[in-house]
């Protein structure tokens, strides 16, 4: 389930609550220019469907997102509890930073926190499967898979270069509770 907690972006850092409506939290969002949507596939997706199968079940949503928003490429990304790299990719996102692109993920399965920083406040947002986000470029934020990431994300980029990150060096990030996984 979708949900919202935020935090003061100041020490020391308390949480004003917990959200689960996904409307209210849509609504929240708004004035940070993050867009939240919710998708349903097109078909019917096993656990272990193939890239090409999790394409093909979301190809209008895609198709309709790269037209609204100027994206010319997607990937899917999949990171389980036993991917040998799940530590260093949980370490690379961690840190708060921004992109020149919008940073577009849709979720497939699984769920991850998103962490966004505007007006004050740090909205730890969870993401789950159906979720799609829209964080404009320049937002500051940073991602947190978990210990143990479970998760597969379309991500649609407007460069070539895909993801590309410029770290802004504040230490929020470490002041705010880390994601615990899905509840």
């Amino acid at each position: 389930m979708t949900s919202l907690i935020q935090y003061d972006d100041s020490p020391p850092h308390g949480a004003r609550g917990r959200l689960d409506d996904h409307g209210a939290i849509a609504a929240i969002l708004e004035p940070t220019g993050v867009r939240l949507e919710r998708w349903e596939a097109g078909a019917t997706l096993s656990p272990d469907a193939a890239d090409a199968e999790i394409m093909a079940a979301y190809a209008e949503d895609i198709e309709r997102l790269k037209a609204r928003g100027g994206y010319r490429s997607c990937d899917i990304v999949k990171m389980t509890p036993d991917h040998p790299d799940r530590e260093a990719m949980r370490a690379k996102f961690l840190a708060e930073h921004v992109h020149d692109d919008d940073e577009v993920r849709f979720f497939v399965e699984g769920a991850g926190l998103f962490y966004i920083r505007f007006g004050g406040t740090v909205h730890a947002l969870e993401c789950t499967a159906g979720d799609l986000i829209v964080l404009p470029a320049g937002t500051p934020h940073w991602f947190d898979t978990g210990e143990r990431p479970r998760f597969t994300a379309i991500r649609l980029f407007t460069t070539p270069e895909g993801w590309v990150a410029r770290f802004t060096g504040d230490e929020i990030a470490r002041a705010v509770p880390l994601y615990q996984g899905a509840a």
